[in-house]
């Protein structure tokens, strides 16, 4: 018999483990209940009762009875009943997805309050002013999030009264709250409602449906986290910041704490207080927090019970602890508790910390961090000299160098980044609503809030730049403008710089110098605690990965930074790079020869200035391989632009022989796709001498480097391979060369031979071409062109958005590998391969090379190496370290 599901769970029923089903929040709450910590008492709501209610649109009918018995039993252990006229139990409902999303859900507070009870909670409590603050909050919230009221309206009549909702006495609060339900009857046509239990229905359900609002699809996407996962609803005790700030033993307050920064990894208790308040004002922003450090002062008990509690929690979860707090008249409670976000250079040191103190193994300190932070921190940083004076100073919150025109709603910010304008978006305080225009702009300015505030918490979690709290800047976004200090006005569209390391926003573009990281990764040398905790991740990952790393480099500098960088040869050398610039005469030269003499002769002026490059790269890769591809684009991109070509002649009154030649070659040559059309192999085969060119150039330099005494390691790579008789032809006409060089220099010229996979008949006659290769490299930019039927460019400027916004594919197939199709093809390719000719070597060329989810693919499939861009070098090798570590490995999702 089927056993009955279980959609409520009190706190002191779970753990940790059960996240997917109580959400982040649920399980942290249980976890913290279970080893002891002071959480207030509560219950989950499930996952699989919100999935059964988005499916339906009704909650599972064991719903109710089960959160009345929770409720009930919350009840008996406070002896206080919801909602009652005299001492009224309140309750908070708050989302809690496996997988955090900062403010993208709702929460409502202070459920249980109604015309009656604020009298009884007032008397509870002697302070009348509390209880109808609250009272106020639990209308302004509900109308807003349960019943869809424009929440600016009840802005509106707070700033009616004073500018700040502290600032009003108990006379203005009462009013403000009869306000507020006139609002909320003038926009829906009910009444804010009286019932407790009601009210408590209602919230569950409007948590529900805040999965799926815009905001939380954006963010999800951005994430890269599940549709259909649904959250969770945590019901749980009111505990209450906003009884008071007298410093006193009787103090009340509320904060977030990091056990460790979570914009730097430095070591020691970070976070903001604000006392007199509720949870959701520091995390809004919309009062200017305190360090925590001062709660010290305020509450010196308090404090140490809180820094006790923070190391229990990092040590149980061996891990950077984001929690949230409350002091209600000297008690502490802790609210919840989750793996804190963090910036990519704080990820870096907690994880180098963690590994030094022995809490956690090397694996685990490498499983941390990411190829993706890695590449942020290489990103350049600002040059500012002594002489720069900022126009304001803020939080530090999320660091890196960003500049771009500043806007001041999010919606701007999205129109200008699709136009491809780089900006920055200045608020006073960022909500949720902001989610697109941050993701749209290269950094966040905020006049508001702290290291926790929203703006501060989603932007690290991104990876953007951010500063907080710059309260010295007076933003007016209805004028569009924000005015420094000095007096300066910065409008809309205006440049600045915002250094989120440093916490400053300068008028202007600075000017950029190297990151630290990227001198120390060229180097090998670390200058700080950051530098040497990247070095000592990279070294780890160096000593347990099986990929090699190989770099995509067609010039002798790119060779030596990729070798700089730790690549491990070059999987990838485009030769059609160098028949450009001056060159591209004796490709003319050689396309328009009328005959064998004249191409022969076009082609002998190209023999030594091949020759030349190559021997240049094989000797920045002195003893690494070096896979040099021959010539792949059709010889018409080497001419001048039909159209221009065309009527340029024809405006002309005495044309240029020359260049009518040239429209004939254009002519001839025009394909309608050329993409498929005579390149590769093909071009090779169909004009005469060219690839025997290649060939020799390629073979003199080895011959040339040996004789130098140096170790080349050149292979010749022929593209474009469709069936393996063109490979055969291609590597007799190869090998021919590569023999009349031996016989003329009396040396022995080891190259091998291979091919690109990169159409899906070779992958599927892998097996048969496999007997003509020495090695396979996958070409998987064009094999995702030609898997799935379309031109790159053409899709990703047209289609390819509605396709991810519809859920068709999450992730450009070009960005990452698409495992179920290409990827098959490229798993299929190396298993008939290897199976006739175990020596064969794998790797992949395309960009692919270079993206972390890829790479862990590639290292699953079996392949030997991977090859990407010089710049992405030291992040795939950090991923081709993890993808070698067992899958038990502990990491920081801190999604």
């Amino acid at each position: 018999m089927t056993k009955p599901t279980k959609y409520v769970y009190g706190f002191a029923e779970g753990g940790r483990g059960m996240a997917a089903l109580l959400g982040g929040k649920g399980a942290g709450l249980a976890e913290m209940t279970r080893i002891g910590l002071p959480v207030p008492p509560g219950f989950t709501v499930t996952t699989d009762a919100c999935k059964v209610y988005l499916a339906t649109g009704e909650e599972p009918p064991e719903l109710g009875v089960e959160a009345a018995q929770a409720l009930a039993g919350l009840e008996r252990v406070m002896g206080r009943t919801l909602g009652a006229p005299d001492d009224p139990l309140l309750v908070s409902v708050r989302s809690g997805a496996r997988f955090s999303m900062p403010g993208m859900m709702d929460t409502i507070l202070d459920i249980g309050l109604n015309d009656r009870s604020v009298t009884g909670l007032a008397k509870a409590s002697g302070q009348e002013r509390f209880a109808w603050d609250s009272y106020r909050r639990l209308i302004q919230m509900f109308g807003h999030t349960v019943m869809g009221v424009d929440g600016d309206l009840f802005e509106q009549a707070i700033s009616a009264h004073k500018t700040d909702d502290h600032d009003l006495d108990v006379g203005e609060l009462t009013a403000l709250t009869e306000e507020f339900k006139a609002i909320i009857r003038k926009e829906t046509g009910e009444d804010f409602p009286q019932d407790p239990a009601h009210q408590l229905a209602r919230a569950v359900r409007a948590v529900f449906d805040s999965w799926n609002t815009e905001r939380a699809h954006v963010y999800r996407h951005r994430e890269h986290i599940p549709e259909d996962l649904g959250t969770a609803v945590n019901v749980q005790v009111m505990v209450f910041g906003n009884l008071g700030s007298t410093v006193t033993s009787e103090s009340s307050g509320t904060g977030v704490a990091f056990t460790r920064d979570p914009a730097t990894g430095e070591r020691g208790m970070y976070g903001d207080y604000l006392p007199d308040a509720q949870g959701e004002d520091v995390v809004a922003g919309v009062r200017d927090a305190l360090p925590l450090s001062e709660l010290k002062s305020l509450d010196p008990r308090a404090y140490v019970e809180l820094g006790d509690h923070l190391r229990t929690l990092e040590q149980h979860y061996r891990d950077l602890c984001d929690v949230e707090f409350t002091v209600e008249r000297g008690k502490l409670w802790i609210l919840q508790t989750r793996v804190g976000k963090r910036t990519a250079e704080a990820a870096f040191r907690i994880a180098h910390d963690l590994r030094e103190e022995g809490t956690i193994s090397a694996d685990e300190a490498l499983g941390r961090v990411n190829g993706a932070e890695l590449s942020r921190l290489m990103f350049p940083r600002f040059d500012v000299k002594t002489t720069d004076v900022p126009l304001a100073h803020g939080v530090p919150a999320s660091p890196g160098a960003a500049v771009g025109a500043v806007v001041f709603d999010s919606t701007e910010a999205v129109r200008r980044a699709a136009a491809g304008e780089q900006v920055v978006l200045v608020r006073r305080e960022t909500t949720p609503d902001d989610l697109p225009g941050m993701i749209a702009a290269q950094a966040v300015l905020t006049s508001r809030g702290g290291k926790t505030s929203h703006a501060a918490v989603v932007a690290r979690g991104m990876g953007k730049v951010c500063v907080c709290g710059a309260e010295e800047l007076a933003v007016d976004p209805v004028a569009r403008q924000f005015t420094a200090p000095s007096g300066a006005v910065v409008r809309e569209g205006d440049v600045v710089s915002v250094d989120g390391s440093a916490g400053t926003v300068h008028l202007g573009a600075l000017p950029l110098t190297a990151s630290l990281v990227g001198r120390a990764l060229e180097t090998g040398t670390a200058t700080d605690p950051l530098t040497d905790a990247v070095l000592g991740a990279l070294a780890r990952a160096d000593s347990g990965r099986r990929l090699q790393v190989r770099a995509n480099a067609d010039t002798p500098e790119d060779a030596v930074r990729a070798r700089a960088l730790g690549a491990q040869g070059i999987g990838l050398c485009r030769t059609e790079h160098m028949f450009l610039g001056e060159r591209r005469e004796l490709v003319e030269a050689m396309i328009l020869a009328r005959d064998d003499v004249a191409r022969e002769r076009a082609l002998d002026a190209l023999l030594p200035l091949q020759r030349a490059d190559f021997t240049a790269i094989l000797e920045a890769m002195d003893g690494l391989p070096v896979t040099i591809r021959l010539i792949d684009p059709p010889l018409h991109e080497f001419l001048p632009d039909r159209t221009e070509l065309a009527v340029r002649l024809a405006r002309t009154e005495h044309p240029d022989p020359h260049e009518r030649e040239l429209l004939a070659a254009v002519e001839r040559m025009h394909e309608q796709n050329p993409m498929l059309g005579l390149r590769g192999v093909r071009l090779g085969l169909a004009v005469p001498g060219l690839m025997a060119m290649q060939v020799q150039a390629i073979a003199e330099a080895v011959v040339e480097r040996l004789r130098d005494g140096g170790t080349p390691r050149a292979e010749i790579m022929i593209p474009l391979v469709a069936t393996v008789e063109e490979l055969k032809l291609a590597r007799a006409e190869a090998e021919l060369v590569l023999g009349e060089v031996e016989t003329e220099t009396g040396l022995t010229l080891d190259c091998p031979i291979g091919t690109m996979i990169e159409l899906p008949r070779a992958a599927l006659t892998a097996g048969r071409i496999a007997r003509a290769a020495d090695f396979f490299s996958f070409g998987t930019n064009d094999l995702t062109q030609t898997t799935w039927g379309l031109s790159r460019d053409d899709a990703e400027a047209s289609f390819f958005p509605l396709y991810i916004d519809k859920g068709v594919f999450s992730v450009s197939p070009f960005e990452t590998i698409d495992q179920e199709g290409v990827g098959r093809l490229v798993e299929l390719g190396v298993e008939a391969g290897r199976a006739v000719n175990p020596r064969l070597e794998t790797g992949v060329c395309g960009e692919h090379g270079g993206d972390p989810d890829s790479i862990h693919f590639f290292h699953r499939v079996g392949l030997d190496y991977v090859s990407c861009s010089p710049f992405r070098i030291p992040a795939a090798r950090l991923e081709a370290g993890r993808a070698a570590l067992t899958e038990t490995t502990a990491t920081s999702d801190t999604r």
